[in-house]
């Protein structure tokens, strides 16, 4: 279903457009320095040369499926398409997801299918201009570099940055690539979103994801949010929201520094000093405890090391709660008592929760608080994560991280032997394309490499203290916005450093104009999602298919293509594609598709093959908005998008997981329990389920995870037939490529993966208990004593990290406030898609920094006028100011989409000629500090000081 089209016209004119270039260009003044870019809107240099073409109106019109490439809902998208042009769009009615919904960046997806701010041609920076240059040549001269630094420096000297953008099947091939090539310096944006959410939320109960579904909230009595804005963030999942707010009385609860578009709509908003989320939480469990309001069987059947907990939380008590976080006892009560008294309930968090040096804690502290109350494994319960970028849950499953493969097998020598033999390539050629010394007793192929939020000081760090042979010396930015990443400043002077650039993206992002470079920069023109067919994970866990929209634009590429052709010139082409066509040098999809199946046992990515997820495409309408279970029709039964574990082969049909670890339903039809990742007892204690199980398991109890021996322990090995028996001997659930072990385990009621307590401990982290430690940067010297940071490491993730070096200076007395940073409904990410869109960029034309009106009117500034903020590290940005209510005195928020400006410094006439963004403008992270969690290195962002000054 979709809406009636409201003209035939085909034009890009003004009237069709609402807003057209021209229009755009009249209304709004032209700024040097931020804002509306100058420069000119239809540079002729490169929009003559390469244009996206005019429709033929008299061809018929094409209808293809495709899904936003914005946030993580995971909206439908009708597009309409006229002689290979996209000539219209309609929100999908029909889809489950968004049920006809669109938020401003959904709708204005359109604009990528004519592009004219793309990069259109491969080009190179040659004395400071950029030249355009062949393929032949681009890969050619890349190549050339890059195996030049291999034979001087080792395969860890080249860095591949990769994307949330790639579908599946690019995230997958672009880990393997890195694989093959022999490092493990590979990276993506979900280190620097939600990898405190994946370690924290995967070592409580076993999988790092979203546990419920957006749909799912339909039936919660109670949300609480904190550190998350849907309002702006994620606007179609609050639509979600208010059908629970509005049909089940649902109550919603708002935790955050900033009173947002989010809290507007809440029943009880709290505000807390950015970076006291342990002692708010703590704070919630005290008056739950201190009135009986947890769920005790639950507890007692389920969870592992809540008693621990108690004593942390009996340490915070309201006016201990007050003192650190800001938030009254009368606040933490009614909280409390709102979560209690309306179950099941949700908890949901986003980036305003995990980056933190303490977001570990902080994510594992919300986990506990949902185990407390007895709210998981339920419908209307749940930690409801919310992702930022359209693949960023997919990314991550698929292993573009540098601590593990795809399926979060790690980095053991079984795990490389497991995906060797997924592969059919021999596992020691694969040992042999790593570096193979060793450093502080470990070798390359088996270390954390160098995460992305670190790629600064992978360059710049003196070598002698790095776990690897050398400094990074080549990056490839695929897909990432370095402006979303921290310390400005230092970034500048790692890009200056680096012997090569390459920047693969549809556009040229902040990273070809903050560099300072002269030479040695290339920029590679992919295609966006729309021109490119595959999957994507949304944030549920539901994978969906998108159709191919339009052909590639201009001179563009798939990234998948790109990939075959740069491994084909650095000679491993034959092994990287082995399994997997390549047509006219485009690798076939279906065909990466169809080869983590194979491999994906862990979290089951093995049941979702391309024939079923496009068959949930094509039968979008038969999907319940609530349950997300089709009602009748080809797919009668299954789980919109088969989140997963989506368990055993495509063959076994399995359903599809709606809600993690929900005992309700047989493990066949999608239920589950707590995985028994972690042993079965600890300290003399049992790990395992006490009474509790899936509906119909044959063992009624607590029970390890399944492998060959276990089955035959329990008599059921000869279930397998005889070629799964050849496969699963010496296997376990998750190495068994048969998928046989998991099949029976299933058949007699099992999950494959055991039936363990989730653990409010964790430890194998720096902090057992979830702890409250002050940021590095704290205007709180007065609580160091009590909560001080933790003492500097010398190799985290191959890198000496600081803490309390940092710490010990007292910065707040030249930096009084508190800075942190966020969305805008308008952008997404770093911004260069966004701000290159004239229907975007005409919503937002400034950077700016929110700031109450006491703080203003003691600095002596206005509302709109220019000031300079500055961070503790000295880098500084000059934005507008806005005087807002919206944060308390002695806060500042600034959103972190813009780039283009380099303090104070006009980057316009750096950009290729056709290809600068309608809107630049001060990126807020060149005035944010160091600062990262010691589990996953992730970056904070969301706390550090600052100064304002006038401009």
């Amino acid at each position: 279903m979709k809406l009636t089209k409201r003209s035939d016209s085909v034009s890009k004119d003004e009237k069709q457009l609402g807003v057209s270039r021209r229009t755009f260009m009249r209304n709004t003044s032209l700024a040097t320095a931020g804002g509306i870019a100058a420069a000119g809107m239809l540079a002729p240099g490169m929009m003559k040369k390469a244009a996206a073409k005019d429709a033929d109106p008299n061809k018929p019109v094409e209808q293809k499926r495709t899904i936003c490439s914005h946030c993580s809902v995971g909206c439908g998208v009708y597009a309409e398409v006229q002689d290979g042009v996209w000539t219209g769009q309609e929100p999908a009615f029909d889809h489950p997801f968004n049920l006809g919904g669109h938020c401003a960046k959904g709708a204005a997806l359109r604009e990528h299918g004519h592009g004219e701010r793309r990069l259109k041609y491969p080009m190179k920076l040659v004395d400071g201009k950029w030249q355009k240059i062949s393929w032949d040549t681009a890969l050619n001269e890349i190549g050339d570099q890059v195996l030049e630094i291999r034979e001087q420096s080792g395969p860890d000297a080249v860095y591949f940055l990769g994307s949330a953008k790639h579908s599946n099947e690019q995230a997958y091939l672009f880990r393997k690539m890195a694989s093959l090539w022999g490092t493990n310096n590979v990276d993506h944006q979900a280190r620097i979103c939600h990898s405190t959410t994946v370690a924290g939320v995967a070592n409580t109960w076993g999988y790092g994801a979203m546990t419920n579904s957006f749909n799912d909230m339909h039936n919660c009595k109670s949300m609480l949010f904190v550190g998350s804005n849907p309002a702006e963030a994620h606007p179609v999942a609050m639509q979600h929201i208010l059908i629970a707010k509005e049909k089940n009385g649902c109550k919603i609860v708002v935790a955050d520094p900033r009173r947002t578009r989010t809290a507007a709509k809440s029943d009880h908003f709290v505000s807390l000093r950015p970076g006291t989320d342990i002692a708010f939480i703590w704070g919630l469990l005290w008056h739950i405890f201190d009135n009986n309001w947890e769920d005790k069987e639950f507890i007692h059947q389920r969870v592992f090391g809540l008693e621990e907990i108690r004593e942390e939380v009996a340490k915070w008590p309201p006016e201990e709660v007050e003192r650190v976080s800001g938030v009254g006892r009368d606040d933490m009560y009614q909280a409390a008592k709102i979560l209690a008294e309306n179950r099941p309930g949700c908890v949901v968090w986003c980036m305003g929760g995990t980056q933190h040096t303490t977001g570990n804690n902080n994510t594992r502290a919300y986990c506990v608080l949902e185990l407390a109350l007895g709210n998981i494994g339920k419908s209307g319960g749940g930690a409801n994560i919310f992702r930022g970028h359209d693949n960023v849950q997919g990314a991550t499953d698929l292993g573009v991280l540098s601590h593990t493969l795809p399926g979060y097998y790690g980095l053991s020598d079984g795990a490389w032997k497991h995906w060797s033999k997924v592969w059919e390539v021999d596992q020691k050629w694969i040992q042999d394309r790593f570096d193979p010394a060793e450093y502080n007793g470990s070798k390359p192929i088996n270390s954390n490499g160098i995460p992305v939020s670190r790629w600064i000081d992978g360059v710049l760090e003196d070598k002698d203290k790095i776990a690897q042979k050398s400094n990074i010396r080549a990056m490839f930015y695929w897909g990432h916005a370095v402006n979303s990443q921290t310390r400005g400043p230092e970034m500048r002077k790692a890009m200056e450093k680096l012997d090569l650039m390459v920047i693969v993206d549809p556009y040229p992002t902040v990273a070809a104009v903050m560099n300072n470079r002269k030479n040695g920069v290339y920029l590679l023109p992919t295609t966006t999602q729309f021109e490119t067919y595959g999957s994507v994970t949304a944030s549920n866990r539901s994978l969906q298919w998108r159709d191919k929209v339009i052909e590639p634009l201009f001179d563009s590429k798939p990234d998948h293509t790109i990939m075959y052709l740069l491994s084909n010139k650095l000679g491993f082409s034959d092994q990287l594609f082995k399994n997997i066509a390549v047509k006219n040098d485009e690798p076939v999809v279906e065909d990466i598709t169809r080869e983590f199946n194979r491999g994906m046992w862990t979290i089951g990515y093995t049941g979702q093959s391309p024939e079923r997820i496009k068959e949930h495409q094509k039968n979008w309408h038969t999907f319940n908005t609530t349950t997300l279970e089709a009602q009748g029709g080809p797919v009668n039964g299954e789980t919109y998008g088969l989140p997963w574990p989506c368990w055993g082969t495509p063959e076994m049909k399995h359903p599809g997981t709606h809600i993690l670890y929900d005992t309700s339903k047989e493990v066949a039809r999608g239920g589950g329990n707590f995985r028994a990742r972690f042993g079965v007892e600890f300290e003399g204690q049992s790990l395992l389920a006490v009474d509790s199980y899936s509906k119909g398991c044959e063992l009624e109890d607590g029970y390890p995870e399944f492998t060959d021996k276990m089955l035959k322990q329990l008599g059921w090995w000869d279930d397998l037939n005889a070629e799964e028996k050849a496969s699963a001997e010496g296997k376990n659930w998750k190495t068994d490529l048969s998928g046989g072990i998991q099949r029976v385990a299933i058949n007699h009621g099992c999950i494959p993966f055991g039936n363990a307590k989730a653990r409010a401990i964790v430890w194998t982290f720096p902090d057992r208990v979830p702890l409250h430690r002050e940021p590095l940067y704290t205007p709180r010297r007065d609580l160091l004593p009590e909560y001080a940071t933790w003492d500097d490491k010398a190799d985290i993730y191959r890198l000496p990290t600081l803490y309390k070096s940092i710490q010990d200076i007292d910065a707040a007395k030249d930096y009084p406030i508190i800075l942190t940073s966020g969305r805008l409904v308008e952008y997404e990410g770093g911004g260069e898609e966004t701000r290159s869109n004239p229907w975007l960029a005409v919503l937002q034309q400034e950077m700016f920094v929110e700031i109450n009106i006491v703080d203003a009117n003691n600095i002596g500034i206005v509302d709109g006028q220019d000031v300079w903020v500055e961070g503790a590290d000295k880098g500084r940005v000059k934005v507008k100011a806005m005087i807002t209510p919206r944060v308390y005195a002695g806060l500042a928020f600034m959103p972190f989409h813009f780039g283009g400006v380099f303090q104070g410094q006009s980057l316009l006439d750096r950009y290729p000629e056709g290809a600068d963004p309608y809107v630049i403008g001060e990126s807020a992270n060149t005035a944010t500090t160091y600062g990262y969690d010691p589990v996953t290195v992730m970056q904070e962002t969301k706390v550090t000081l600052c100064k304002i000054i006038p401009a």
